[in-house]
């Protein structure tokens, strides 16, 4: 196995000269991929539609083609989802990603064609692990598994030809079969679709095995790592996986849960790397030891543009490339991609923390906000002033939501939280006055309205008994995967439901 690790390390590290390469050059492999991606879809459906064989310019494009979300794609999708081919990209396309999202239970059905798999998403687990090596050169990584936590869709099958899964088992049927031999457990046992089974099964399956790196989303790995730790009657992971090294996280906020993984790995060696990958595509990963920001993937078969979150609602909304978007400034993202996605307005909003290269943090959603009194407070501004108040009160957060609290004839309306702890505050109230003041620190407009108690009265918290999240996206039928925890909401409909099953 040592000398596996050896090979594949250096292997590994031959593509960091290209990743170079984009980061030195950014504006230049981004309009080349443009020009690419316009050249392969002219004789499309879509491209004939739009005229893109005779597309100059970008001025050209955003001018024939308006921002689309999956709405306005939907026809098309739902036309490729019945077997038609060459309408939204010329390969043929067979494999679709699921994608139920936060804000609504209807599911998403997201082309993945054969380059946005091989292109993107296989190339992004590759680049993680290039990434890694060059920055842990002694990394024994390859003397063991990674353990990845997917999602529990079993590919299902809308005809003889056509498939569909989470984004994570698209994946997993169509690895390479070496790309099998480093993973644990088998794909019959990562493919269940039955969350709490598969949960016990792969704790069964990992116990013994050499486990080096672990992947998935937060949320649900602490759930099995702490029934492996039941089953095992270990005191932390390293007791059951000594060569654990590396954890590899992503879509959701990894500030709530780093006190617990802490306490999960007690280890000062232990490497955390972020990633940004969504059903549409592997936007951005880690690249440096510290946390905080992701390297933008440029040459992943995606063309960005950035839409400022203040002009969001305009009717004919401008965005920005590259060479214009500033540091610390809000932007939804928006992407054309090899998989036959134009414009498309992914509902994540990122802000940039450099410009050479290009970094980047994932601020919220478009649609995950509260701006019920003109306060606007995003996810960012909630994660900041929550690991302060943990910070100030020893608390540990497991998961938490929040809404508005309507004004009424007699009342001014507020924000109403429900936090389930992992550690409870020393003080509670002092905890409640943190969050408060943190906000109003990082977010002028919350602040404003707090001034007086004039608009917003101080936040009301709930501590939830333990379990409760994971229970009430059981009964939402939205256990594991990619399955998120909506934590900011401008209507009540989550936090009254939570509410209610806590009664």
């Amino acid at each position: 196995m040592t000398i596996i690790n050896s090979v594949v390390t250096w292997f590994m590290k031959k593509r960091i000269h290209q990743i170079e390469l984009f980061m030195k050059y950014p504006n230049e492999v981004q309009d080349e991929w443009f020009n690419q991606l316009i050249s392969n879809a002219e004789d499309t459906e879509w491209g004939k539609q739009h005229h893109y064989k005779s597309i100059q310019s970008l001025a050209d494009y955003k001018e024939r083609v308006p921002i689309q979300t999956y709405d306005t794609l939907k026809p098309y999708i739902e036309r490729m989802l019945k077997g038609e081919q060459n309408v939204l990209w010329p390969s043929d396309i067979t494999w679709f990603a699921k994608s139920s999202g936060t804000t609504n239970d209807r599911s998403k059905f997201i082309p993945v064609s054969e380059e946005s798999l091989e292109e993107c998403h296989f190339k992004g687990g590759k680049d993680m692990l290039t990434i890694y090596c060059n920055n842990r050169p002694d990394t024994m990584l390859f003397t063991g598994k990674g353990l990845t936590l997917g999602g529990s869709h079993q590919v299902g099958q809308l005809s003889t030809d056509i498939f569909f899964g989470d984004l994570s088992a698209v994946i997993m049927k169509n690895l390479p079969m070496w790309a099998e031999f480093l993973r644990t457990p088998n794909l019959e046992i990562a493919l269940l679709e039955n969350f709490e089974e598969k949960i016990e099964k792969m704790a069964h399956a990992t116990k013994n095995v050499n486990v080096t790196c672990i992947s998935g989303v937060p949320t649900w790995n602490i759930v099995l790592f702490k029934r492996l730790l039941e089953i095992t009657g270990k005191n932390n992971l390293l007791e059951i996986w000594p060569n654990l090294e590396l954890y590899f996280h992503g879509a959701v906020s990894f500030t709530p849960y780093r006190e617990q993984f802490k306490k999960l790995v007690p280890s000062s060696d232990m490497y955390y790397l972020e990633t940004y990958n969504a059903s549409e595509g592997f936007f951005g990963i880690q690249d440096r030891e510290e946390p905080g920001d992701m390297l933008l993937m440029l040459d992943y078969g995606i063309f960005y543009e950035f839409l400022p979150l203040e002009h969001l609602h305009d009717e004919n909304p401008q965005t920005l490339g590259l060479d214009e978007v500033q540091i610390g400034k809000n932007y939804a993202l928006i992407i054309s991609t090899n998989a036959g996605l134009w414009r498309y307005m992914i509902g994540d909003t990122i802000k940039f923390t450099s410009l050479d290269p290009y970094r980047i943090q994932i601020t919220g959603r478009t649609k995950h906000f509260i701006n019920a009194f003109g306060e606007e407070v995003i996810i960012d501004n909630a994660e900041r002033a929550l690991q302060e108040a943990c910070r100030q009160t020893e608390a540990i957060i497991r998961d938490y939501t929040a809404a508005p609290i309507y004004f009424t004839d007699s009342k001014c309306g507020g924000h109403e939280w429900i936090i389930e702890f992992e550690r409870k505050p020393a003080e509670f109230e002092r905890f409640v006055d943190l969050l408060d003041e943190t906000l109003r620190r990082v977010n002028s407009d919350y602040d404003a309205k707090r001034f007086k108690d004039l608009a917003l009265l101080r936040p009301r918290v709930h501590s939830a008994p333990d379990g409760t999240f994971v229970q009430w996206m059981k009964n939402r039928g939205k256990l594991g995967g990619q399955n998120k925890v909506p934590r900011l909401a401008n209507n009540r409909e989550y936090l009254d439901s939570i509410l209610e099953m806590m009664n």
